[in-house]
């Protein structure tokens, strides 16, 4: 993973935003940019973000899609002001579309698998699609120490998102021989970043 690339992600919202009509809700949002980023890595081996996760009690949050949503100081002025130029907050909960997707920073795959999601999983609300998470081995992993306050978030590790335990969705009905494709195209692609 080459890091968090601020560009997809602004388009992401943007293209969400846009499908649904020109307004979205932020948390709505954010699960659909996880379960994109899930997608590509288990199909292509990356994400399609950059982006890093923890488990919160309402799902997995990807960190710097959040911070970009609630114009965070972490997130540098370049990034905000990029973001300020596509998407802008409503309020509180909810964000709209003011400029049309610049979608030449997505490869072919990126698009791919960013319609699926919306295709997929746009009929459900915020609430619907935290709960949704809440069965997926990666947030799973994590609950106990959510529920008892033992955490209020955890880092997640990129290769739970590999793990089948049970189908949740076709979109991740995949076989164990691609899914171990993808994992070390994912692995071999992060060992030659750490070697940089």
């Amino acid at each position: 993973m080459r890091g968090f690339n601020y560009k997809k992600t602004v388009q992401s919202l943007n293209l969400f935003a846009q499908r649904s009509g020109g307004t979205i809700n932020k948390m709505k949002a954010i699960k659909l940019i996880w379960l994109s980023d899930r997608l590509h890595l288990r199909k292509y081996g990356r994400t399609i973000t950059g982006d890093d996760y923890y488990a919160l009690p309402f799902g997995p949050v990807p960190s710097g899609t959040r911070d970009v949503l609630e114009k965070n100081n972490f997130i540098p002025d370049l990034a905000l002001d990029y973001a300020s130029e596509y998407i802008t907050e409503i309020d509180q909960y909810n964000f709209k579309t003011i400029l049309n997707p610049n979608k030449k920073v997505f490869s072919q795959s990126d698009l791919e698998v960013l319609n699926l999601v919306f295709d997929s999983f746009s009929k459900y609300d915020h609430f619907a699609l935290r709960d949704i998470s809440h069965v997926f081995p990666e947030w799973k992993k994590w609950e106990s120490a959510l529920s008892k306050g033992i955490s209020s978030r955890v880092r997640m590790q990129f290769l739970d998102f590999f793990q089948n335990s049970e189908s949740y969705h076709e979109l991740f009905e995949d076989s164990p021989e691609n899914l171990e494709l993808s994992k070390a195209m994912f692995i071999a692609s992060h060992e030659a970043n750490l070697a940089l």
